[in-house]
């Protein structure tokens, strides 16, 4: 091989010797570079390539050419060597080097060629990933967004993944899109190498529900543009009160076409949900939260907005209603129970008075009562003395996270779901209140309380909490490895919690905490559901930390022990992703023991 560069590029040898011999690798600037040679159509032809195939990093200098296509011998993927452009999608397209011949001898670019921006590039790749379900070329293109400028990546696989959630399921809006808003909420809490995997997690979730699926044909909006926002409310209402999806799909567009904000589109959808009791089991309301919170974070604008908000219509016209469920009526009537203090909530808000701060430990253990009729007194009673919405759904938010911290491991495995539903529901609901506390959404926390009381046999008998001599705690070095090796073991769920209370009680930072319990939920093939733990464990321990510790360590408690207890997994996203860093980083072949 000749050792001298020109012009900054790399010499490969005499074009003479290359020719139909074994292909060259020379290293480039980030990695090595194979050099293939041959007479094609009685011409000579040389081409370079990224010597990592860009499926798993196969050395492509062990593959073969026939008519200007490179075949790797691993996955047997087949590239067109003068674009790189792969006949097999699962693989990606692999970079190609450009190549000069100068006095018979043959110098490659150590830079590969690419062509146009970057992002586009990427997103394109991305949505090609999410439409074949390419899991690795998803991973890739996710890290590939977020390489240079992490809030603008984040913003595009966010884009990406929910214009092709909300346009390529029929159902709209669903489980994929709710956990890829929930893993951008708390993407800043993880560490710099998890932070692509959470948001690979989501997208590999939205590609999976649309995969098979009808297309969703989104409805056009109403051509009025004189009707003001509250008739456009009362009919959206009604109209979903009837079932008839399509009409409230068309008011709501109409609505965001003539100027209604993101949050108010929030509270119509929010106001509708709750013009019935816990419909869906709480996803609904949890549903509908995320998708504003999405749509604020990549700031859609009213096309994108009645996407998105549109794609939530159906599940919410569709939902099932928990007042005429058995256990909501018997044998204590708990909905006419409720009616009571639901009516004179517009009364009570108005009065606009000011009160103190809840006491937030004492208000939870009152909605934890045995006697429906005493949380109902509590909520009344938070009302009247002019306790904000957005607080009184705090204190809510707080009892729901005590009943998954002392949820009893002698029910079955699926029961944890149950006070689960129960917590992301009054999370959602805490959130709602805070952008547009009115009287309609108010209501929302009769419902959440009466949920909160049905799930009360689910803490019998409760739960030990951990108390100061049960763990010493890990360190902020030390917390991320003693929990990920704790979740290597089924059923961890109280030494998890004992760690994880020990580690506050010595006053260590809730960072590295939290950057360690998002290492254990993308470390696995997690659930829905699990997704939405972390995430609402994490937001509320961040708004509780302050004025309250002690309620916040209860919700990193009731974190680990619902990670502890859906641990171990199969583990096979992680793979993937792990695969696509280390392809990401340069690595030669990354299948390589």
């Amino acid at each position: 091989m000749v050792d001298r560069e020109v012009e900054g590029w790399v010499a490969v040898g005499p074009l003479a010797d290359l020719i139909d011999g074994e292909p060259k690798v020379v290293r480039g600037a980030h990695h090595s570079i194979a050099v293939f040679a041959a007479t094609d159509r009685g011409a000579a032809k040389v081409w370079a390539v990224d010597n990592r195939c860009p499926h798993m990093g196969f050395p492509l200098s062990r593959g073969t050419i026939c008519d200007g296509v490179l075949t790797c011998h691993w996955h047997h993927a087949r590239f067109e060597l003068e674009t790189g452009g792969t006949f097999d999608p699962f693989a990606d397209d692999v970079a190609v080097h450009a190549i000069c011949v100068v006095d018979g001898v043959v110098y490659v670019d150590p830079e590969a060629r690419r062509g146009g921006d970057r992002l586009a590039r990427e997103s394109a790749r991305l949505r090609l990933g999410m439409e074949q379900e390419l899991n690795l070329v998803l991973a890739k293109s996710v890290l590939g967004l977020l390489a240079d400028v992490e809030d603008v990546g984040v913003n595009s696989a966010l884009s990406v993944g929910a214009g092709f959630g909300v346009t390529q399921r029929r159902a709209g809006w669903g489980a994929g899109l709710t956990i890829l808003t929930a893993m951008e909420n708390i993407v800043d809490r993880l560490d710099e190498e998890d932070r692509a995997i959470a948001l690979f997690h989501g997208l590999v979730h939205v590609a999976g529900d649309s995969a098979g699926m009808a297309p969703r044909f989104p409805q056009t909006a109403l051509p009025t543009r004189s009707v003001d926002r509250a008739r456009l409310r009362a009919w959206f209402r009604n109209l979903i009160d009837v079932r008839n999806a399509d009409g409230a799909e068309r008011v709501l567009a109409a609505a965001l076409a003539s100027g209604v904000s993101l949050a108010d589109s929030g509270e119509i959808l929010m106001a509708a949900a709750t013009d019935h009791f816990y419909v869906s089991g709480g996803h609904v309301l949890d549903f509908t939260n995320k998708a504003v919170e999405l749509l604020i974070r990549t700031g859609g604008d009213a096309e994108q907005s009645s996407l998105v908000l549109g794609s939530l219509v159906r599940g919410l016209a569709t939902s099932t209603r928990s007042e005429e469920q058995n256990a909501w009526r018997s044998p204590i009537d708990l909905v006419d129970l409720a009616r009571l203090g639901i009516a004179a909530l517009p009364e009570r808000l108005a009065a606009a008075r000011v009160a103190a701060p809840l006491d937030l430990d004492a208000f939870a253990n009152h909605l934890l009562a045995d006697d429906p009729r005493h949380v109902i007194g509590a909520l009344d009673h938070a009302f009247q003395q002019g306790v904000a919405p957005a607080e009184v759904a705090l204190g809510l938010c707080v009892a729901a996270v005590v009943r998954v911290a002392r949820f009893s491991t002698a029910n079955e495995l699926g029961d944890w779901i149950t006070v689960l539903h129960t917590l992301t529901y009054c999370n959602a609901l805490h959130r709602g209140l805070t952008r547009t506390p009115t009287p309609e959404v108010a209501r929302g926390i009769y419902h959440g309380a009466i949920s909160l009381y049905l799930d009360r046999f689910l803490n019998v008998p409760p739960a030990r909490m951990p108390e100061e001599r049960d763990d010493p705690g890990a360190t902020g070095d030390t917390v991320r490895a003693r929990l990920l090796d704790q979740l290597d073991r089924q059923g961890a769920v109280q030494e998890a919690a004992a760690l994880v209370d020990g580690y506050l009680r010595r006053g260590e930072p809730a960072g590295p905490l939290w950057a360690a319990l998002g290492a254990c939920l993308v470390r696995e093939d997690a659930e829905f559901h699990t997704y939405q733990m972390v995430e609402a464990g994490a937001r509320l321990f961040g708004e509780l930390a302050p004025r309250a510790p002690e309620l916040a360590r209860v919700c990193a408690i009731a974190t680990a022990r619902y990670l502890a207890a859906h641990a171990p997994t199969q583990r096979e996203l992680l793979q993937t992703a792990r695969i696509a860093q280390r392809l990401r980083r340069g690595e030669g072949d990354a299948a390589a023991p």
